[in-house]
């Protein structure tokens, strides 16, 4: 579906400039603004692997203020210490590597494989991730868990569920 003026303009007012290789609105909230953006895989003939990207302020917000008090290392600490873990975060990225493939046209792909990029685009998951047990960053996670959800994702509504007053936003 193509992004509508109205569209871009709202996104490029969350990101604060134009969105660069917007394809899709991925996910919208109950009042259709947009929460996650699905963009193109090559932009300004670089690659861009991280597929969605998570536009919804007050998230975003939330997310950063997870990350500035530690969330990631201790999260982190849970999946170093379970092969579950590990095991189902290699599965979440072997599918994003399918999905993100799926978007990409023949022409992108031409241009991908052209330029030297084919490898990125099969090794790099979720957010550019090539390390597939880490997670990096939980802004790229998050917004792919709302497209389709994922380990990472479950463990930050889990997050949430457990604090106090906290409700999720994935439907948890």
């Amino acid at each position: 579906m193509a992004v509508s003026d109205a569209q871009r303009a709202h996104v490029a007012k969350l990101l604060g400039r134009e969105p660069r290789g917007l394809r899709d609105i991925a996910v919208s909230d109950s009042r259709g603004r947009p929460m996650v953006i699905r963009v193109a895989s090559l932009v300004d003939r670089k690659p861009f692997p991280t597929l969605f990207w998570l536009v919804d302020r007050a998230l975003n917000y939330r997310i950063d203020q997870e990350e500035a008090g530690g969330l990631i290392a201790r999260l982190q600490a849970d999946i170093n210490a379970s092969t579950a873990l590990r095991s189902s975060m290699a599965a979440d990225h072997a599918r994003y590597i399918a999905l993100r493939d799926s978007f990409i046209s023949a022409q992108e792909r031409a241009a991908i494989d052209q330029l030297g990029f084919a490898e990125v685009f099969r090794q790099k998951g979720i957010g550019g991730i090539a390390d597939r047990s880490r997670i990096r960053c939980l802004h790229t996670w998050y917004a792919a868990h709302l497209v389709s959800p994922n380990t990472v994702g479950e463990l930050l509504d889990q997050h949430w569920r457990g604090a106090a007053g906290a409700d999720c936003v994935s439907g948890c």
